[in-house]
């Protein structure tokens, strides 16, 4: 999937302090993943019941692998979680 540019976020309170404090993942660092190469985009079709979820794998900045389940609100991107990838992830990634 290809993504649309430019690309803007959309933060709300409870998401971007939830990725904080369960994964240490900073709201910086999740827009870094969307700007980063390579970048995978995955439906996530488990998790889209009420709306359309997305699953990035990628990088930030520092090179930390990220996984990060999205949707897009009003033409924006808003992240819903955002952690470290884990072994199957930075296996499909790399």
């Amino acid at each position: 999937m290809k993504l649309p540019v430019p690309l803007g976020f959309d933060w709300n309170k409870a998401n971007i302090n939830k990725s904080w404090e369960k994964h240490k993942v900073s709201s910086k660092e999740a827009e870094e993943l969307f700007i980063n190469k390579p970048l995978l985009i995955f439906d996530d079709k488990k998790h889209s019941i009420k709306e359309k979820r997305l699953v990035a794998y990628g990088r930030t900045n520092k090179d930390r692998k990220l996984t990060i389940v999205f949707t897009f609100r009003k033409e924006k991107l808003r992240v819903i979680s955002a952690r470290d990838q884990n072994r199957k992830e930075r296996k499909v990634y790399e």
